[in-house]
């Protein structure tokens, strides 16, 4: 699986990068990051991200509109990508503004971590979790319980 995160803002948090880090340890996968400074406008973050995106890559945005998942549902997802995508996929996560349409129009699917809004650099701790979490319910590894 070739995972790539494209995000706008950079993890600094002590925090936040510490639980970061220990799921990425965790993970089999590895991950690409690319990040970015936020910008002057939602427009100039959208270029930027979209440029960002590899071409072969089945694109998942998060958004807080995007659709909630179980996290089964997730698992089954990216083992779908693997499957029938050469397991190229690529999460986009935007700015404090969030992502723009054109972005979002682009992106084969688009997911919310709930119905709560979250803040973008705790969301892509989230993420690392629920891929972690994916991973481990693929290998049917009793870390998730149902």
């Amino acid at each position: 699986m070739q995972i790539s995160l494209v995000a706008i803002g950079k993890l600094k948090d002590p925090s936040l990068n510490q639980l970061y880090n220990e799921y990425e340890k965790r993970l089999d996968w590895k991950i690409n990051v690319k990040e970015f400074s936020n910008q002057a406008s939602k427009d100039q973050e959208e270029q930027i991200l979209l440029k960002a995106i590899p071409s072969s890559s089945y694109l998942i945005a998060l958004d807080e509109g995007g659709e909630n998942i179980t996290s089964l549902d997730f698992a089954k997802l990216l083992e779908n990508i693997q499957l029938h995508h050469n397991g190229n996929v690529c999460f986009v996560i935007g700015g404090a503004d969030g992502l723009g349409n054109n972005l979002k129009k682009s992106s084969q699917k688009s997911l919310a971590f709930g119905r709560m809004t979250w803040p973008h650099l705790l969301a892509r701790v989230l993420l690392m979790e629920q891929l972690y979490r994916a991973q481990q319910i693929l290998k049917s590894h009793p870390y998730h319980r149902a």
